[in-house]
Parts: structure tokens; sequence; C-alpha cells
């Protein structure tokens, strides 16, 4: 595969000569977009939903093949189980979110005017827990909320990523989670987007780097088979990774970046809670 040598300094060249001065988050999307296909021009961007797995068709193929008869099986009947109890008022999780919980997660995280903040689909889950009389989850608990979600995601599997950003304050949101992305940090001195910009495709160690785009359409993931991992606790795994200690799943620093990263993957289709190594 073809990939050109782009630089971070490059790399943010490119993205002043492309939009204008103003640019809003469309413009970053697009801009990004292009930056793959130039990187990868003959690779199928559908294909980013796999994440590092699009740039290794035996490593594709195999993941396919575990997805006949993933191993975590008995962690998602344990999930659905959670999603249908009732709860202390004898409602479920379907009486109060959108829809019954279906065709929802590809709206968020989705910026609440009423409440001046990015709410994930996880402060959803514990909005609902709460008006029916329950304690709130921990973020990013895998036997709770991470289960919970797990099957809640799957219920909007093929949806597409469709993250708004509207207003200023939403707006305001949305660069915060940017700045998040490409700040460098730890004793590495390394973002996100050192890695899943710049370095998508190229190997650490034994492991292929991930694409920003795409990313967040398919967590939480099962590692090693019934190791779940929530997409917040990633980003504190990841900022141990580079020697910084992160915030705790939950931070509104986080939800930011997710609004942020989320809204890179816009119209490409979600299939939640998957196997990866």
């Amino acid at each position: 595969m073809n990939k050109i040598a782009y630089t971070p300094a490059l790399f943010c060249g490119l993205l002043a000569v492309a939009l204008p001065a103003l640019a809003g988050p469309e413009e970053d999307r697009q801009a990004m977009v292009k930056y793959f296909k130039d990187a990868y021009p003959k690779m199928d961007q559908a294909n980013f939903i796999y994440g590092a797995l699009a740039f290794n068709q035996d490593a594709l193929n195999q993941y396919k093949s575990i997805m006949e008869f993933p191993p975590y099986v008995e962690e998602m009947e344990k999930a659905e189980k959670l999603w249908k109890t009732p709860m202390k008022s004898g409602k479920t999780y379907a009486d109060c979110l959108p829809n019954g919980g279906k065709m929802i997660a590809g709206d968020y995280p989705l910026f609440d005017n009423a409440k001046g903040k990015v709410v994930t689909l996880e402060m959803a889950v514990n909005d609902c827990r709460t008006a029916n009389g329950e304690e709130a989850w921990k973020y990013g608990d895998p036997k709770t909320m991470g289960l919970l979600t797990a099957h809640l995601r799957t219920l909007s599997d093929g949806m597409k990523v469709n993250i708004k950003v509207e207003g200023p304050a939403a707006t305001k949101a949305y660069e915060d989670g940017k700045k998040t992305w490409y700040q460098r940090k730890g004793q590495l001195n390394f973002s996100c987007a050192s890695c899943h910009i710049y370095g998508a495709g190229d190997k650490v160690r034994s492991e292929i780097l991930s694409p920003v785009i795409g990313q967040t359409t398919h967590w939480p993931v099962f590692r090693a088979g019934t190791n779940l991992v929530t997409l917040q606790t990633r980003y504190k795994g990841c900022n141990g990774s580079v020697r910084h200690v992160g915030e705790d799943p939950g931070h509104e620093s986080w939800n930011n970046l997710e609004y942020y990263h989320s809204y890179m993957s816009n119209g490409l289709p979600m299939q939640a809670s998957v196997f990866r190594k």
C-alpha cells in the first residue's frame, strides 16, 4: 500500500491551504477524508470501520471468521439481561431512551443546550437510571456501564454516525475536543494525532496503528476474548502508554474529545461490541 510520507508540519500546512481561515467541523472532516485518500489512494475508506484491520487483509479475514462465532457470547447475554432488567420504578432502559434505544447511538455524543455540555450515550444511561430510582453507574466500569452499553450500541448496528455541531456552545465543546486530540502529552510527547493520523497504518511493536476515521464506530470492544474495554477507558489507556496520567472516563475533557473524535466518522455505519486482539 502506497502511503505518502506526511509529517505533522506538512499535514497542518495542507489544512491551512485546503481550509478557509474559519474552518468548521465539516471542513475538518473533509480535510481528514482527503488526507487519508491521498495517503492510501487504493483503500476503500468504508473499510476504516474495521480500524487497523483495514490495513491487513489476512487479519481482516481472521476477524470476520472470529465474528461468526465470537468468544464473548456469554458476556453479551449478560448485557442483554442487564438491558431487560426493570429498574426500581418498574421501567426498563427502553422506556426512557429515545426510540426505545434503537438506532440512536450514532447521534451520540450530542450537545445538550439545556445542560450546556456534551452528553454521551453513557451519560444518557445514567440519567435514565437516576430518574428511575437507581444509583448512577461508574463510567467505564466493564461489568455495569460497559456491558449495558455493549448491548445498547448493537441496537444501532448499521446506523450511520450522525454527530451534529450546531451553535457557538457546541462549537466551543467541539474545538476543546479537537485541542485535546492534537495536544502532545506525557514523557513521550505524543498526541492522539501522532498515532492515529500521522502514524496510521504504521506498526508499533507488532500492532498496526488505526486511523481516526472509523475509530468510534465499533466501541466497546472485547479484547482477547472477554475483556470489555470502553472508548473512554481506551483514552485513559492511551494516555498511560505515552506516560501521562489522563482523566477518568466521564470527565468533561474526554466527553468533548469523544464529540470531536466521533464527528470524524460521520457517515460511516456503526457495528458495536466487536472482537479485537
